[in-house]
């Protein structure tokens, strides 16, 4: 009895040591320490890269721009890696370890560098939020023997791709695991001031996603979840943006524009 006693004890510790909180207070289940979510990101980009074409020229500058100005505005440090890959799909993705990617579909969704670091700062925010974590440590503690974890150490196969689709990066696949409602909603509210703080117009969100609406056919885009709704997206994002103009007038006053050219 003495050790089934030890044992619970030792569980609850464990489970208390791995709970942590959200940006809007929530509390989350994080299994893995950052170095195993970075490692995790590093083999899902190289995987990614593997198996789209990465485009260069005016559009890998353009996303370039966008993703450098708003990833300026972290204390994270340290560079992040951005590609551009060639697929027709409104995609785009942050991993953990600092990597983003955004498919040549989405460029012709996000109208101008304000709609594109929309999509882009709400990536970020999926990463600094913890969320690929969290969905991972969910996934992890619901299997017998951490086979998540496991297929960390080689991306091939189901187990692998079903990796990828828990950090968010998934979608070559078909393997389309979405961020719950409050993930979304956190990622919505972190990612609108943090475009706004790098010097873009969050008020384009709200365009961004009157886009995307029509691009899909009422069909939730591919790099979102269907949690929740566009109406509810975009209400969501108008009850935020007082406080996202404010952050955008100070990175104004400041000097902070970025000028971004947007690829004819």
């Amino acid at each position: 009895m003495k050790w089934m006693k030890r044992s619970a004890i030792g569980a609850l510790i464990v489970t208390l040591a791995a709970c942590s909180q959200s940006p809007t207070g929530r509390s989350q289940l994080t299994l893995f320490s950052e170095e195993q979510l970075n490692q995790m990101g590093a083999q899902s980009f190289a995987q990614y890269e593997q198996q789209l074409p990465v485009v260069g020229g005016q559009a890998g500058k353009y996303v370039q721009c966008v993703a450098t100005a708003i990833t300026s505005q972290l204390n994270s440090g340290g560079a992040w890696e951005v590609r551009v890959f060639q697929d027709e799909s409104a995609n785009a993705f942050a991993l953990p370890g600092g990597y983003i990617g955004v498919n040549t579909g989405l460029l012709n969704v996000a109208k101008n560098q304000d709609q594109l670091a929309a999509v882009i700062g709400h990536e970020i925010a999926h990463v600094m939020a913890d969320h690929a974590n969290e969905r991972v440590s969910q996934q992890a503690a619901t299997q017998t023997g951490l086979s998540v974890l496991q297929s960390a150490a080689g991306l091939e196969g189901a187990g692998g791709q079903q990796l990828m689709g828990l950090l968010g990066a998934g979608a070559q696949y078909g393997i389309l695991m979405p961020f719950s409602r409050k993930q979304e909603g956190e990622a919505d509210v972190v990612g609108l001031n943090l475009m706004a703080r790098a010097g873009f117009d969050p008020r384009e969100s709200i365009d961004l996603w009157q886009n995307m609406s029509a691009n899909s056919q009422g069909q939730p885009p591919v790099w979102m979840s269907t949690h929740p709704s566009h109406g509810q997206r975009i209400g969501g994002l108008q009850e935020q943006m007082d406080e996202a103009l404010a952050l955008y007038q100070q990175a104004k006053a400041s000097g902070q524009t970025p000028n971004c050219q947007r690829p004819n």
